[in-house]
């Protein structure tokens, strides 16, 4: 089966395929060769992927939002790159033996093509307050049991 072969629209990128416990990334693009190595999601770790991919000289990074790991992530490499978080179901790939490597690599293709289309993810402050509001109704939620047991 060929590969698919898209414009490039993005010079340098990178594919994450988010884990629990692990990131495995995937670099393309022009000038560079194609690599990928696999990280912990443990923040000194994500600092040597900072690096690596500062290096290279990467500018987009993109990554599915598969449950809730992409966002210790997302945080930690928030304003070093263009971030994109994208839904899983809009970039599948041929279905069959998939690997980490083979779906980093895939989103690394689609990014440096233009053809991932962003989730909403809120900026730092609005991401706060929100947080600040869920933990204020757990406290309200909270008191009003104590006071229904009394």
């Amino acid at each position: 089966m060929a590969m698919i072969e898209f414009p490039q629209l993005i010079e340098r990128g990178c594919g994450l395929d988010v884990h629990r416990d692990t990131v495995v990334a995937s670099i393309s693009g022009v000038g560079i060769q194609e690599e990928t190595r696999t990280y912990s999601t443990f923040t000194p770790d994500l600092e040597h992927l900072i690096c690596w991919l500062q290096n290279n000289g990467i500018t987009h990074v993109a990554m599915e939002s598969t449950g809730v790991y992409w966002k210790p992530v997302y945080y930690v490499l928030e304003g070093y790159f263009n971030l994109l978080v994208v839904n899983a179901r809009h970039i599948k790939n041929v279905p069959g033996h998939k690997t980490d490597k083979m779906d980093s690599e895939w989103i690394a293709k689609l990014l440096l093509s233009g053809l991932l289309k962003p989730s909403f993810v809120p900026d730092a402050d609005i991401r706060f307050v929100r947080t600040l509001f869920r933990h204020r109704k757990k406290i309200i939620n909270q008191r009003s049991r104590a006071k229904n047991r009394l």
